[in-house]
């Protein structure tokens, strides 16, 4: 079975809140016969998008294909959050590397930042950035935890956008009976996650790049040129950015040992109006400390867009409302007969140590994935480091490459069912609040 074509309909978006609130947007052809080209990009989400603009700027002849449309995977469904750093902290990448890496790694998640602010600027992207998010927590300790953590940042890493909230300021910012603490960090932000990538889309268009949609690839073929079959025909490339995430499918064996796709839930309540008040009293994002995160914030017209819930097989639940509910009402039990008017399904990546994995798969293969939550600004970042290590600038590209992640136990065949153990644990763990 494939991920692809398991939940959705053929070429269409699902049936989200992000959707109806698209900015209209071209379908592009899929492609039929035969074309040759400098680069062919996999995948037209985040990754794949700034791949190809980034390389188009730079004279490359591209061509982008999609088995959907623009932004149809999670680039086009997630929480919309741009975060900082890495999907790891600070204090866990220097346990695990060493300071002096950790720090490189922080420096490019705050230049991911950077760049994905400079792309809606330069490209004047409507997606309603706005700056804020925070993360909050359950219990004393986490909170205390997390206060150290703030004092790092601000003393280690020289960051000032940071800073720690107690009980009443958390309350004040976010009035859950759940939460007990937390930080602030208005250095990160939250936008519109498909009106995103059509920005990017419509840039990359711009430049040169040729779109193909409805156009799954089937297989590679490699070599001193790369044959990209697909569905209809074939691309002949002097390089390859495999760019698919969730959706990598048996593309690549290497890579399929080390990311894992898993299921992720959003929704969206009807407009609260003034009770949106009671869930946040600031346009900012949230999200929690659960293993299984909790994330949310409020949209343009007052509705609560919550993602919280995962799954691990190839098929959404059948009562995906159900699922996000369960969830948003142990956070904000006074909306438990809120309606929502949306309900919908992602796939995402994880890896084994939740950090992306890069890599070189063959000499002109490129590969970017695994974010594990962390994609908006980590995945637009890849995108851009692989269009500069084919250019000849590799060293961002061979930093992000160095990160140790280990294939999955027992490789692609084993993975899933090693990982459903795992999460159940660490879901009872959540529950259990130890």
């Amino acid at each position: 079975m494939d991920l692809l074509f398991s939940n959705d309909r053929q070429g269409e978006y699902p049936p989200s809140w992000y959707a109806a609130t698209a900015h209209p947007a071209p379908r592009h052809p899929a492609l039929q016969g035969e074309t040759r080209a400098d680069v062919c990009v996999v995948g037209a989400g985040y990754t794949g998008l700034s791949a190809a603009l980034h390389l188009a700027e730079r004279g490359f002849d591209v061509v982008l294909l999609e088995a959907h449309r623009v932004g149809f995977g999670a680039s086009g469904r997630n929480g919309g959050q741009l975060g900082s750093g890495q999907r790891q902290d600070q204090a866990s990448l220097e346990k695990m590397l060493g300071k002096a890496e950790a720090q490189r790694l922080w420096a490019l998640g705050e230049e991911a930042k950077d760049l994905v602010k400079g792309l809606i600027e330069k490209h004047e992207i409507d997606c309603d950035l706005k700056p804020g998010v925070a993360w909050t927590t359950f219990s004393a300790s986490e909170t205390a935890d997390l206060h150290r953590y703030v004092d790092l940042l601000q003393r280690d890493y020289g960051y000032d956008q940071v800073r720690a909230l107690d009980a009443a300021a958390c309350q004040a910012l976010c009035p859950s009976p759940a939460y007990h603490g937390g930080l602030l960090d208005m250095g990160a932000g939250h936008l519109h996650p498909l009106n995103f990538a059509l920005g990017l889309a419509r840039a990359a268009t711009a430049a040169g790049v040729r779109i193909f949609e409805n156009t799954h690839v089937t297989g590679l073929d490699e070599g001193g040129r790369v044959t990209v079959r697909t569905s209809g025909g074939q691309v002949s490339a002097d390089h390859v950015v495999l760019a698919c995430n969730g959706y990598l499918g048996g593309l690549n064996g290497k890579v399929a040992a080390r990311v894992m796709p898993i299921n992720n839930f959003v929704g969206a309540t009807e407009p609260l109006g003034d009770d949106a008040a009671r869930v946040l009293t600031r346009d900012i994002a949230v999200a929690d400390s659960k293993f299984v995160v909790n994330y949310f914030r409020l949209s343009a017209d007052k509705r609560l867009l919550f993602g919280g819930g995962e799954s691990y097989g190839y098929r959404f639940p059948s009562d995906l409302a159900a699922k996000i509910r369960k969830p948003m009402t142990e956070i904000f039990p006074h909306l438990r007969d809120v309606r929502l008017d949306y309900a919908w399904g992602g796939t995402l990546a994880i890896t084994m140590k939740r950090l992306p994995y890069l890599a070189r798969v063959a000499p002109n293969i490129l590969s970017a994935s695994g974010y594990s939550g962390h994609g908006v600004g980590t995945a637009t970042h890849a995108g851009y480091l692989m269009a500069q290590a084919i250019a000849g600038q590799a060293e961002g590209f061979d930093t992000m490459a160095r990160i140790p992640n280990t294939p999955f136990p027992g490789g692609v065949a084993l993975r899933n069912p090693l990982l459903i153990l795992a999460m159940t644990w660490f879901s009872l763990r959540d529950r259990l609040g130890i």
